[in-house]
């Protein structure tokens, strides 16, 4: 048995939850997202509360029951609240602007750096060094984060560079004479 698959997804408030056939929408105040379900997995609503049902055989209708519940669960999340990932970027002249559907970087190279922000994704910029990547789709929302942090990734000898908030980049230590 699957502990992650037997636990219930809440349903909150505002979120509507359509089951049918292979497929699951689920539409909130954050958007609209649906998830394709395997046959050998199956969905009941109770009231408020999503529960999976699954094929015991094979074994790996287990796995995949666990991690069908994983994606519900986001998905459930992403329309009513959202996912959201921080950014820094530390180093000399390092700077971030967002201007229209384009998000500005200036990363020490000899251009700036222009990333266009894809659909159902926003960033802000609440100051020059922190850039703030909010969406319904977790997925998204951490692929998006993971392209502008390889635009310039830290630096392991004096840190510069795009890192998530709260990393710790550990420094390698310079050559000796």
């Amino acid at each position: 048995m699957s502990r992650v698959a037997r636990m219930p997804i809440p349903v909150p408030k505002g979120v509507e939850v359509s089951i049918e056939p292979g497929r699951v929408r689920a539409k909130g105040p954050k958007g609209t997202l649906g998830l394709d379900v395997p046959p050998v997995v199956s969905l009941e609503r109770e009231g408020d509360v999503l529960h999976i049902r699954w094929v015991p055989e094979p074994r790996r209708n287990v796995a995949l029951a666990g991690t069908m519940r994983a994606l519900l669960a986001n998905l459930v999340r992403g329309v009513s609240v959202g996912f959201e990932k921080k950014l820094e970027l530390s180093g000399v002249g390092f700077r971030a602007q967002v201007q229209g559907r384009q998000l500005q970087l200036a990363l020490g190279f000899s251009h700036p750096v222009v990333y266009p922000i894809p659909e159902g994704i926003t960033i802000e910029t609440p100051s020059q060094t922190e850039i703030i990547v909010r969406g319904a789709d977790r997925q998204r929302v951490g692929q998006v984060a993971a392209e502008l942090r390889a635009l310039r990734r830290p630096d392991p000898y004096k840190g510069k560079g795009v890192r998530y908030a709260g990393e710790k980049i550990v420094l390698k230590e310079t050559k000796k004479k």
